[in-house]
């Protein structure tokens, strides 16, 4: 009998390559006979000026946390990966954040496109300026979709840690509440957008922006949450 989950199995048909970089570690994910190997998620970088690089001890903090919490293994060193990069295609689990511009090339639409229908997942945390400029990008990336509000009651807010009101607020900016919005494409969440709540800011060190112990946990456990939804649900 195979030892892969017949999702991953029906998602290898479609695109190969992707797959053999996404559903094989997926695959060991949802298998519960098996140990979960070690992988890498990456930190996406773009072109237009906006800081892709903000927030040096968010990712790394969070994955500490998820392998504490969620017995996950996944490696500390976090990847750059550049948006229109072939090497996109290794990592399951991609991150985008920033306080400014972002402009994608027709090429890297296309490669964005392709990884994303393949089986790959993108969260998107908006530092704080963003909004303006991401929204035209992922129309580019998928004319044919609306960037949607998840509802509370969206399996991403009820893994390990249960959200009733959704995304937790961690820092102020416009003093406007969190949302969550989504790119649906054939029935699964592909893009993961996080609005006013600023989940990067809350993991990083806490010398950095001097959130509480509590505002922090609140962060990382809904950062924990968005892995392991990415990870072990069937969507």
């Amino acid at each position: 009998m195979s030892r892969f989950h017949p999702f991953i199995l029906s998602m290898v048909t479609k695109k190969n390559r992707l797959l053999t970089g996404i559903a094989f570690v997926a695959a060991f994910l949802i298998t519960t006979s098996f140990s979960p190997p070690s992988f890498q998620i990456g930190l996406l970088k773009y072109s237009g000026g906006g800081d892709w690089y903000a927030n040096p001890t968010s990712l790394p903090n969070l994955v500490k946390f998820a392998n504490r919490n969620l017995s996950t293994n996944i490696n500390e060193d976090i990847a750059t990966v550049d948006v229109g990069s072939p090497e996109l295609m290794n990592y399951p689990f991609i991150h985008m954040t920033g306080h400014g511009n972002v402009v994608f090339s027709d090429q890297e639409i296309q490669n964005l496109r392709n990884y994303l229908i393949g089986g790959g997942f993108l969260h998107i945390d908006d530092n704080y300026g963003m909004d303006k400029y991401i929204r035209p990008q992922l129309k580019r990336v998928f004319p044919e979709l609306e960037l949607l509000e998840l509802p509370f009651d969206h399996a991403i807010y009820h893994q390990k840690y249960n959200f009733q009101n959704g995304l937790p607020k961690i820092h102020e900016h416009d003093g406007k509440p969190p949302q969550g919005f989504g790119l649906i494409y054939e029935g699964r969440l592909i893009v993961f957008y996080t609005y006013e709540c600023d989940l990067g800011d809350g993991w990083e060190d806490p010398a950095v922006h001097g959130d509480s112990d509590a505002t922090r946990q609140k962060a990382l456990q809904m950062g924990a949450n968005i892995l392991q939804y990415v990870f072990t649900t069937k969507q």
